[in-house]
Formats: C-alpha cells, structure tokens, sequence
C-alpha cells in the first residue's frame, strides 16, 4: 500500500473499528485491553504497525503526516470496509483528526484519546531532546529510562503505590528502549507540527475526544482544544490517568469508547 507493507490484524465480526497507535508504539498494545473489549462488545477490530514501526516498512528516510493518513487510508480501501469508526491515541489520534478531514468518505465516527490539534513548548522540547538522544547515540541506562517513561505517562495516583510502581517499572524496562530509524523518523513529525485547531472546525462526524486528568505529556487542555474545535463533538476526560491511561483505567476507557460506539454506529 502506498508503496510500503503495513502489517495489520484483523479480528471479531461486526462493524468496523481501525485503531491507530501514537509514537513508537506497535499496533499490537491496543491488544492488552481495547480490542478484546470491542471484539466482546461486537465490533470487528483492525490494529495495524504504523510506517516507522516493523515489521511495517520503517521508511528510515523520513515521512509526513500526511503520509501517515494515506497509509491509514489505504488499509481501509485495502480491506473494502470503509466507511468505519477509527480510533487514535496521541499521535494515532493527530492521524485520525486528519483522516476525518482528508477522507470524511472512509469515517463514519472518529474517537480520539490523549490527543492535540499543536504542540506545546514542553511537547515540543521533550520532543527535541528525543531526537537527540537518538542523534547523538546516547543510550540511557535501562531502569532510569523506565523511570523517566513512567514519570512522563502515568498517573501520580498510580506511581504513589511501591507495588504498582515497580510493575510499571518492570514492564516498560522489559519492553526496552524504542531507538530504530523508523521510530526517529516518527519523532521528526514533531518537529515544527503545525496548530490544525482551525481546521478541524470542519471536521462533521461524531466525534470523541478523552483527556486524562493527569497526562504530562499532552495535558489535558490540549485534549479539550480539539474538541471545542469540533462542532457538536464529545469531549471526557478519565481520572487518575496519565499518558497511557487506555492502559492505567482500561475499563473507563472501554466503557467510554463502547458506548460512544454504540450510538455513533447505530
């Protein structure tokens, strides 16, 4: 597709769900909570590895955002499912803004989760300084880069529990630092991100947006900015839920997605 292979998995019978995944992340994390629940719910779900991520084409030369919702585009008419509802978390959910813009004909509903319509000044310094320590092969110690990762996407009501801190801990430090050229080439795309606030006034279908109460990453008003923008959008925000919080209140996340999908679909 679109000159590249997206490694996809198909799963479940019913109306369609394409999950997009943010930044240096697989499709396969969707797996952990989100796309058993639909598939229990009664949706057929479509996770799928971003370009930038393998076993999809790195494409270590760099790439646009737009090439991103072209990709995601093509899998839909790949698969002759459109239109479908589409469901993104940070980056993932930048990509489903703009799929809704560029492809109103392939989206039924959109839901967008820990999301933004322009970079803050620290999204954009903790951005730069990813990069750079890609650029400068600077390596981090393991257990401080799983402390740092925690610190930046969990919620202080999770990290003030020693048990529950130590698991997080023990999980990011296993799944190890995401360093290939393909994830430095999505970390580019954050380079000079334009504000699309504006925009997205003309986005038309239902439309979801979650924040989480406790994301250092993209805080919450960012979250709230693109759904203000979206005329007749839904806007939650979840508790006790940092930048993973689709990982952290699972259930909350479902029950909010499933419900949403269960009117935007019916």
């Amino acid at each position: 597709m679109n000159g590249i292979s997206i490694s996809y998995e198909d799963a479940g019978t019913g109306p369609v769900v394409v999950m997009v995944m943010g930044t240096g992340s697989p499709g396969r994390v969707w797996k952990a909570h989100q796309q058993p629940a639909l598939i229990r719910a009664g949706h057929r779900v479509i996770t799928f590895d971003n370009r930038g991520i393998a076993p999809s084409s790195e494409c270590a030369e760099g790439f646009t955002l737009d090439d991103m919702v072209a990709d995601t585009a093509a899998l839909i008419e790949h698969l002759g499912v459109g239109p479908v509802a589409v469901i993104g978390t940070s980056l993932g959910a930048r990509i489903v803004q703009e799929l809704a813009l560029a492809r109103p004909d392939l989206v039924r509903c959109a839901a967008m989760i820990a999301t933004y319509g322009r970079s803050g000044t620290m999204q954009t310094a903790i951005s730069a300084g990813e990069r750079e320590l890609i650029d400068r092969d600077i390596t981090l110690p393991d257990a401080y880069h799983a402390a740092i990762t925690a610190h930046l996407n969990l919620s202080p009501h999770t990290l003030v529990d020693d048990a529950q801190a130590r698991d997080w801990l023990d999980i990011i430090e296993f799944s190890g630092q995401a360093r290939s050229p393909g994830v430095r080439a999505q970390l580019q795309l954050h380079d000079g991100e334009a504000d699309r606030l504006e925009a997205y006034r003309a986005v038309r279908c239902p439309v979801l947006v979650i924040g989480f109460a406790d994301d250092r990453t993209l805080p919450p008003h960012l979250a709230r900015e693109v759904a203000d923008a979206i005329d007749g959008s839904e806007y939650q925000e979840v508790a006790r839920a940092g930048h993973y919080g689709y990982l952290e209140q699972p259930d909350e996340v479902n029950r909010l997605l499933i419900d949403f999908l269960g009117r935007a679909l019916a």
